[in-house]
């Protein structure tokens, strides 16, 4: 059976990096059987060692994935938003969800169940070529996240996660973040305490806060920032490694 989706949620397949480069009616070939589900903040979606018979696309809201450490917290491993996919490398290898999954601001989710989707690629070959090639690229991009997490201060990684929720080429922008900061935290592989100093620090850089609305007025400054292209001195940042004063970008991770 063709699904047929809104324009909404056909532009934010478009942006998956899993379904780069398809055309629409391919997209609709591999999304037989899949369904939207609707979820409130708090659900759990599978648990670590569940059958990975599915895997979701993020339409709205914010997901996370994480394990239970012996003291009873969670430990981030990601956390995904609109236009993003996941679970999908434990539908393939089927050996089950490798972490939990649960929902970490009010969701709206398209899931894939896996035989559908299996059996589209059986019927397919030129699509698993496709995807495979996609998974590669999703490959490299982890490997870039594991690179800023050890080569980039906490202000530069999180100009690069604000930047990653922005429409490519615009010149500002406004975006919306979960309401626990606490989560952008773990995923950036920073404290709480440096999330907010970080988030401070990039004011100058044309990033405004109002609760979990981040307006970015300078998109082009805050590139160049990320990239390590701009040297313009932040502005001083009371307690931040026992200093108060302002001083250049640093290339070391601040944690």
């Amino acid at each position: 059976m063709t699904v047929r989706f809104t324009r909404e949620t056909l532009r934010t397949l478009r942006q998956v990096p899993l379904f780069t480069g398809l055309a629409d009616d391919t997209l609709a070939l591999l999304a037989r059987g899949a369904h939207e589900r609707c979820c409130p903040r708090g659900t759990r979606l599978f648990a670590q060692g569940e059958p990975a018979d599915r895997f979701y696309v993020v339409l709205d809201g914010w997901v996370k994935l994480y394990r239970d450490s012996p003291d009873g917290s969670e430990c981030m491993v990601g956390l995904f938003t609109r236009g993003e996919s996941f679970a999908e490398a434990a539908m393939f290898d089927r050996q089950g969800f490798p972490v939990n999954g649960g929902v970490a601001e009010d969701a709206r989710l398209l899931v894939f169940p896996a035989e559908p989707f299996l059996d589209t690629l059986r019927e397919h070959h030129g699509l698993t070529l496709n995807l495979l090639a996609n998974l590669t690229g999703m490959l490299r991009a982890l490997v870039l996240q594991l690179d800023q997490l050890t080569n980039q201060s906490t202000h530069q990684r999180l100009a690069a996660f604000l930047l990653s929720l922005c429409p490519n080429d615009a010149p500002r922008a406004t975006v919306s973040l979960p309401c626990d900061k606490m989560l952008i935290a773990g995923r950036l592989g920073m404290k709480p305490e440096s999330f907010s100093r970080a988030m401070a620090r990039l004011r100058a850089f044309g990033v405004r806060c109002e609760r979990n609305c981040v307006h970015l007025d300078d998109l082009p400054a805050l590139c160049a920032f990320a990239r390590g292209g701009d040297s313009r001195p932040l502005p001083a940042c009371p307690g931040l490694n026992g200093t108060r004063g302002s001083g250049a970008v640093s290339s070391r991770p601040m944690t």
